[in-house]
């Protein structure tokens, strides 16, 4: 079973940023390619907002954070980041670290398919 554990998130002014990060216990071929998604109170599907390929750093963005926001990852500690600036209140949601042994073709992918493996979720509020 893959372990993943968020932390960062919190409360910021429309145009601030946040940094999240994303913890695997190891890196094995399920964690292949890492993510971030999201979700609003009330909607029922999470919402597909980055991918990045663990062995090449190959990423995927959804068109609504691309140019704001910068996935990244760092071998040494097991960790995935998600760097996000210019925040706007619609990205608030709580924010899903995410898992899969495949890497996907495109970021439709992950917006079809989603990930099989996802943490707790962290809350993020962006308030106008």
């Amino acid at each position: 079973q893959v372990q993943l554990a968020e932390s960062g998130g919190g409360l910021v002014q429309a145009g601030g940023s946040l940094s999240l990060s994303c913890t695997t216990s190891e890196h094995t071929f399920s964690t292949h390619a890492m993510g971030w998604f999201r979700q609003v109170p009330g909607k029922e599907r999470r919402e597909f907002v980055s991918a990045i390929n663990w062995s090449d750093g190959q990423t995927y963005y959804a068109n609504s954070v691309k140019g704001r926001f910068t996935i990244s990852r760092d071998n040494t500690k097991n960790t995935v980041n998600l760097q996000m600036n210019n925040l706007r209140p619609e990205d608030t949601a709580v924010y899903y670290c995410a898992a899969d042994p495949i890497f996907g073709s495109g970021p439709f992918y992950y917006t079809a398919k989603g990930m099989p493996y996802y943490g707790k979720g962290t809350q993020v509020t962006v308030s106008s």
